[in-house]
């Protein structure tokens, strides 16, 4: 204040508000919350009606209390909360999104909810609007998607979750750009229609979405495309084994993400996802129809050669621990991974995975970038009975001699935590890929450990690793911690 009044009294302008409108809104924008705007209203009558020409972004985010029947007056007192500040924004020229997290759906919030998409789609007409309820109900007990909102020309980007969708007409979300839907069932009827309703959208988000038979995506425009199911809780008790696997038609599709656990297949042939670039496939598959463990094993088998098939054009992959493991597993059987055209491959393994490894080396003569992720994934009963370390041995030196790798520049191994001295898996990993990379650039190796000194041991084996002959005269070895 004492600064304030020593600056009036030299007559000072105030500098700031005889700035432009333009500029004066452009630093409006910066600030992260519409309450953060509006209180610069009281900084002068220069400033009190700008923030009605900014446009805001609205978050409601989860009341921070536990979910039980005695809250409901607590929860009642958030909606009522959420409803009186849309009155107080309806005055604002442009709300650009509107994200809100309700705790759980219950029939008695309808109108409230209601309200909350009538004043995103038909009021504000917001780019973004996400309305996603945070404690999963079941399919016949979500809040259904109201007819009016399936018609709309502004949302760009629109997050719903656990919410019913069912249009009765023709959906008309022209602008959409983005869209992720999650924790429901649809049909292939509805999934037609809100992609035939979405001429621009370029990504797709289907989060435990269960009941599509067939997803075909001819649009091309819609390049990402993302099946996640990584929640196996309540959401488990949804799933139908009558429900039959899930064929995907993604032609110009060429960003495809499979995450989590499947209980169906998810079929891909490569002439159905013939663009595909960047393929990530952390998924992990059970047959729960098969109770005998030989009959299981076989599927699971069958069902990884089909998938490596599927993307083996693709240019960037990621494979996550159950398909390594499945690798592993065929490599002992004499199984040999299909050539592919990767240039760039990230590995979700562990230790155990070592096979699954070499036979990917092995079949990857295209490859530029290998990344290898050591986190501590959990091995499997069924893998650790076929794997040894003599065998793992035998799996190396018959690589040495079949395989070259011929365009590899750089290679990581990032969250490594353990022992290394006396690894002999790991460091025959490692005097494998400097004997077999002739044009290798850089070997980066990224090690964890607790603690801000390095333990001996680790300098030990990077000295060891330095030691190692190398194909390429090129190559560099890089030791480090994370």
């Amino acid at each position: 204040m004492e600064m304030q009044s020593k600056i009036m009294e030299r007559g000072d302008r105030d500098r700031l508000s005889d700035l432009p409108d333009a500029i004066l809104l452009y630093i409006l924008s910066m600030l992260p919350e519409g309450k953060e705007v509006v209180r610069t209203s009281v900084l002068s009558q220069r400033w009190r009606f700008l923030w009605k020409s900014v446009a805001v972004s609205l978050n409601f985010g989860v009341p921070d209390y536990p979910y039980d029947e005695k809250t409901k007056k607590k929860i009642l007192a958030f909606v009522a909360s959420i409803n009186r500040e849309l009155h107080y924004w309806r005055s604002c020229e442009k709300i650009k999104a509107f994200r809100v997290f309700p705790v759980k759906y219950k029939e008695y919030l309808v109108k409230d909810v209601d309200f909350w998409v009538h004043f995103a789609t038909k009021v504000a007409n917001v780019e973004e609007f996400t309305l996603k309820f945070c404690i999963i109900n079941f399919p016949d007990y979500v809040y259904k998607f109201p007819q009016f909102a399936y018609k709309n020309t502004s949302l760009r980007n629109l997050v719903l979750g656990n919410c019913g969708l069912n249009p009765s007409g023709s959906v008309n979300w022209s602008s959409l750009v983005s869209l992720s839907i999650g924790h429901l069932k649809l049909t292939d009827c509805v999934m037609e229609k809100i992609i035939l309703g979405c001429p621009k959208l370029e990504s797709l988000e289907l989060d435990n979405v269960l009941g599509i038979r067939r997803l075909v995506i001819s649009s091309v425009k819609l390049r990402k495309l993302i099946i996640l199911n990584d929640e196996i809780n309540e959401y488990t008790q949804w799933h139908d084994e009558n429900i039959p696997s899930l064929e995907i038609f993604a032609p110009y599709v060429q960003n495809l993400v499979l995450s989590g656990f499947l209980y169906d297949e998810i079929r891909l042939q490569q002439s159905n996802v013939a663009s595909l670039v960047t393929a990530v496939l952390n998924l992990n598959v059970d047959f729960v129809e098969f109770e005998d463990e030989e009959e299981k094993l076989e599927k699971e088998c069958r069902y990884l050669k089909e998938f490596l098939r599927s993307v083996s054009h693709v240019e960037n992959v990621e494979l996550g621990p159950w398909c390594i493991k499945w690798l592993s597993i065929l490599k002992l059987k004499g199984w040999q991974s299909p050539p592919s055209s990767w240039k760039y491959l990230k590995l979700l393994a562990a230790l155990e995975h070592l096979p699954g490894i070499y036979s990917i080396l092995q079949s990857s003569s295209e490859l530029e970038t290998l990344v290898i992720d050591w986190a501590n994934y959990e091995t499997i009963d069924r893998l650790l009975s076929c794997t040894n370390e003599v065998q793992q041995s035998r799996s190396v030196e018959t690589h040495n001699v079949n395989c070259s790798l011929l365009h590899l520049k750089t290679i990581k191994i990032i969250n490594f935590h353990g022992p290394l001295s006396g690894n002999n898996l790991v460091l025959r990993l490692v005097k494998y890929l400097l004997k077999n990379a002739t044009v290798l650039e850089k070997l980066v190796i990224v090690a964890k450990f607790e603690g801000s000194d390095v333990p001996r041991d680790y300098v030990k084996v990077e000295q060891e690793f330095l030691s190692f002959p190398r194909s390429s005269l090129h190559a560099s070895v890089v030791f480090s911690s994370g």
